[in-house]
Formats: structure tokens, sequence, C-alpha cells
């Protein structure tokens, strides 16, 4: 008789782990395979000890070490072959080709009180750990985070941690996805970076990549085909296997991931990439799987999942229980379209569907997201569904992120394309609208270091990556494809390196004081605290401005953005105005000493925002 395939709630424990003795106990999934066995290593990665492991059902195979425990290095050998490192391996200390090594989730918590994140306070900050300090590390991270929290941040989110190949690199290149990243620290220095956050009352959100592997070091294929199927394709060739023959084991390794990232380093919640490239055709998707596994991970404490996700779909936005996918919020791109065409003039590839104009700025601003059903030119159908009935909070909108800069041919940050006055514009904007406004690392001072795309890849590979980068901008206007750095050199990972000093000199430091005082307005102010739909209105003012207006006890708060040349605007007769913050004053870099606002009526030129509270 056929063995029954289990079902994914069958799915057993799989990877390395400590039992009481102590021993230490293996499981592997190598469905086809006659023979696996434990290869045990030194400190030094030589081989040694082997240890066959015993075939159970479905595919998996299972060994113990007896008088063993944390710390013990192996690799797998399947039929001979090999041996391979664990595709469940919770450490990798000598890289994606090392020894796997055993790794407890043991650590003296301090974060008994911690509730997790207020989704409707949420401030993101996005940090590249490898980048973010000199030392490049979880543990240099730490004495930075006061810094970030007086900012007024109240969530970390940290790019993607999975060990990937060498020692630099997005982390969107991961193959293990229970390992953090050995460059950056061991397992108990991200715990300790996470404790520390708690305590400093940030929350921490890891950013998960579910759509595909890395190409190298990737050694799943090594243990079974199944892992990946040629039903489905993404941009990284063959989809992962969440819906066919043998997927259940696949799921898994995935769910259990996210229980590892919420139960076992407490994170607050996780940031999902492309989550329009996880491709499942089977119930539930695996989008509502992982919203589950991950509040069920923790349920004394808030956990939120946010995805990055290209199609504008309210779906994903909906609880579950109304047909939806559950989702927590969602990156949603078009204001920083929107904002980046007007101010920056922006028009090429995905550009080309954004007009920056007031109006349409306004609308986004109204919506959530453009695109709503609309043709987008550049993708050649329809995109989006209307989402103007779901909270604000649930849409993450920035001005810049690691993919907006780095995915520049010179990783340059907004503040090199557009000017001074400008930003401290769309900065205001950004951080007094409705919705969750998210940082990059440096942008609260507007950071001269460039965020470059990097890599570390093997000769040959590395080869091909940077001829593919350099091709990648050949089609665009104002680059020439040899002047596009190379990703595998390490002074362009040394140059993407976060210069923190700049942060307390001109012209850097006043804006950081409009950052902080932005982000004061928004957590005290109460029309600014009452962001539900029906709280706030936008309207245009003319072709190049805007006001957006927050209504709550009596009184209004008008956020008010011209792009360009004069604005003159009166404000309603008979109403007491009083001018809380202009963009251009003085402390925050500007040159406009004289309050824009005299007689009821403000003028602003040229880019430039102001903050008025109005009584009628």
């Amino acid at each position: 008789m056929t063995p029954v395939e289990p079902t994914r709630a069958a799915v057993p424990k799989m990877g390395a782990w400590v039992e009481p003795g102590p021993k230490v106990h293996w499981r592997v999934w190598a469905p086809g395979h006659r023979q696996v066995d434990v290869v045990l290593h030194d400190a030094e990665g030589k081989p040694g000890r082997v240890l066959p492991m015993s075939p159970e059902p479905h595919g998996y195979f299972s060994a113990v070490l007896e008088d063993a425990g944390a710390g013990v290095r192996y690799k797998l050998r399947v039929e001979g072959e090999g041996p391979f490192p664990d595709p469940w391996s919770r450490s990798q200390p000598q890289g994606v080709h090392g020894p796997s090594e055993v790794a407890v989730p043991d650590f003296a918590w301090t974060d008994a009180g911690w509730k997790g994140p207020d989704p409707e306070a949420l401030v993101l900050y996005e940090v590249h750990v490898g980048t973010a300090t000199p030392e490049g590390t979880f543990e240099a991270l730490i004495p930075r985070l006061k810094a970030i929290r007086e900012l007024g941040v109240t969530a970390l989110e940290l790019m993607p941690l999975a060990s990937f190949p060498g020692t630099r690199n997005w982390g969107y290149d991961g193959v293990d996805l229970f390992a953090p990243h050995h460059s950056y620290g061991s397992p108990e220095s991200l715990r300790r970076l996470i404790d520390a956050a708690h305590a400093q009352g940030l929350a921490v959100f890891i950013d998960a990549v579910y759509n595909h592997f890395g190409p190298d070091g990737n050694y799943l294929r090594c243990y079974s085909p199944h892992y990946f199927t040629g039903r489905h394709h993404t941009p990284w060739g063959d989809a992962v296997n969440y819906d066919g023959k043998e997927s259940a084991p696949v799921r898994e390794m995935v769910l259990s991931n996210v229980d590892m990232w919420i139960r076992d380093y407490h994170a607050d919640g996780l940031r999902l990439d492309a989550a329009h490239a996880i491709v499942d055709d089977s119930s539930p998707h695996l989008l509502t799987e992982i919203c589950r596994r991950a509040r069920a991970a923790a349920p004394d404490r808030r956990v939120l999942i946010i995805a990055e996700d290209e199609r504008n779909e309210a779906r994903l936005l909906r609880p579950e229980a109304e047909g939806g996918v559950g989702l927590d919020g969602v990156w949603a791109d078009d204001l920083h379209h929107q904002l980046r065409r007007a101010f920056a003039g922006d028009s090429e590839g995905y550009y080309q569907d954004y007009t920056g104009s007031a109006e349409d700025i306004a609308k986004t601003l109204r919506q959530g997201w453009f695109y709503e059903g609309q043709v987008s030119k550049n993708q050649g159908h329809a995109r989006g569904t209307p989402a103007g009935h779901l909270p604000p909070r649930s849409f993450v909108h920035c001005i810049q992120n690691h993919d907006q800069v780095g995915n520049r041919a010179h990783g340059e940050r907004l503040g090199q394309d557009v000017s001074p006055a400008a930003y401290r514009a769309m900065s205001t904007l950004l951080l007094l609208s409705p919705y969750t406004p998210l940082l990059f690392m440096g942008q609260e001072w507007n950071a001269s270091t460039p965020f470059l795309y990097f890599t570390d890849h093997h000769a040959e590979l590395g080869k091909l990556v940077t001829e593919g980068r350099r091709k990648e901008f050949a089609g665009f206007s104002r680059f020439e494809g040899d002047t596009v750095p190379d990703p595998q050199a390490k002074e362009t990972f040394e140059g993407s390196r976060l210069n923190w000093g700049e942060a307390e000199k001109p012209p850097h430091a006043p804006v950081r004081e409009l950052y902080r005082e932005l982000l004061r307005l928004r957590a005290t102010e109460p029309a600014l605290k009452e962001r539900r739909r029906g709280r706030y209105a936008l309207e245009t003012l003319g072709a190049d401005a805007l006001a957006l207006e927050f209504k709550a006890a009596g009184q209004s708060l008008l956020v008010l953005l011209n792009i360009r040349g004069t604005l003159e605007h009166r404000m309603s007769p008979g109403a007491r105005a009083e001018l809380l913050l202009w963009s251009e004053a003085p402390r925050f870099g500007g040159a406009v000493d004289t309050p824009p606002l005299r007689e009821g009526v403000l003028r602003l030129e040229g880019p430039s925002a102001a903050v008025v509270r109005r009584w009628d």
C-alpha cells in the first residue's frame, strides 16, 4: 500500500534540537533517498564521526547523539554525497557552506511586561544591520536604540537576517531561513538586541523572504526536488512548492520559521518580502497561515504581519473572517512614486504611471494607494482594488526605503535628487499623514551616505551579478553602464555605511530636529492622534498645493503642502488660527525667519509645508 502523505498538521519537528540527557536529536526530510548520515565536525570545520540516520515514514530520517548539547557542529550526507549544511539549521557560524551548529533558544529575557506594538502609533525605522554601524553587528545597534526611540520611532524593521552567502548582502539572497547571518553576530546577540529594543519601548520587525531562496548555498535540492515546483514561476525561477505534491513539509518550513522569529526571538512581527510572488493555489493561502501562526506563537502580546505587495489588493488587508487574507499592513508605494514625480521629476520605468500633480497626491492620500483598478502603462494591465474603507494604519507609506534608494544606479538618497526645501516639505507630509510612516535609516538627518546594491558571491556568480546590474541601467538616460558601482567590490559595501557623526552637524542636525518635532506632533496633537477614516479630508489648493485637514475636539489641524510657485491660502473668515510649524523655519535648516501666517493668510514660497491649528 502506498503511504499516505502527511497532512500539514502532522509534519514532524525538523532540524537539530537538544533533549534532556543531554542529547542532540536530528531529523531531516529526504524523500526518495535510502541513506542519510550526520557527519560531526570540529570547531575548525573538519569532518569526523559519522552517525547513520534511521529512516522514518514519509521520507524522514532521524538520529540521536547522547551526552551532547548546544555547540555541536555537523553536516548531513545524502546517499554518500556531500556532506551538506542542514537546511533547518539554527546557526551557521562559518557561513552558508560551512557546518551547521546546534543552537538552543535559552536566554534570560527581561521583557516580560512587553505587550507588543500599538498599530495606531506605529512609526517604522528600516535598518540594514551590516551598514547601520561601523561594526555592522546586532550588538553595535544597541547603543543607537535610545536616540532612535527619542526621535519618535516606535519600531525597528530589520532587513533580512537569514544566512546568505559571503559577508555582505542586502539579505534577499538568504538560503538558511532559521540561522541569523553570522557576520551580524550570534543568535544570542540578536536576542540581546531585541530585548534591549523592548526595554527602550521599541518593537522589532524582521524582514522575511519566503518567495524564493538565493542562488548560492541553497542545498535544498540535495535533499528533495519537492522544495520547488515547475508549475509556477517567479522572477527568480521555479517557485517554492507551497501547493503541489509533497508541499506539506515545505509549508511547515516557513511556518516553523515564523514560529521561531516570534516565539524564540520575541520579534513583534514580520515584513514579508514580495508577497505577490508567494504563489499558492491551495486554501488557506500560505499568507493566511503565516498570520495565524505568528499570532498563535505569542498569544499574550500583539504581533503584526506586514507585506510588501505590489498588487494593491484590498482583500490582503481584510480580516480572515470577512474573506480576506488577514494581513495587518502592506507597503503602499504609490505615494512615494507620486511625490518623487512631483519633486524630483522622475518619469521613467514605473514613474510613468504617476503625474505627481497635487490632485493625484491628494487622491492617493484619500485612498491609501492610487491604483484602484486603472490600467497601468508600465505593467500593461489593470492594477488594484478600492481600499478607502480600510483603516489608514494598514498602509505603510515612505519617501525612502531600501528599494527606492538602493535600486537606483548609484544608491543615491532622496536628498541628492531634491532640494533641501523639498526634502523638508515631503517629510512633513509623510510624518503627519494618517498612514503608517516608514523611515529608512539616516533619513531623519538627510544622510549623505548612499545605500548601494552590494553582494559577496563567489567569483563566477559575482561576475554575472555585476554584468546584470550594469545592464539593468543601460536603458536609463541618466546612467552610463560602466559607472554603476560594482556590487561585488568591498568599497561598494563600505561606502554604504551610515555616518552617524554627521547627524550632529549642519546641515543635517536641523533636519533631525524637524523629524523629532513632526513625530512629537504626530504622537501628542489630539487631532493628529485621530487618524481614522472620516476624521480627515484632502483638498487641492490650485494646481500645485494641497491641504490635509484633521478634525477633533472642536478644532482642526491643517497640513499644507506647496509643491512649487507661491501659495496664498486664506483661513476661514472668523476662524482663529495658530501656526505650529513651518518647514522653512531656520531651526529646521530653512531661511524664512518671519512666520508665514499673518492676518489670516498663509503664504508659502516654493517647496514648503506648514502646520496650522484652527478653531472655527
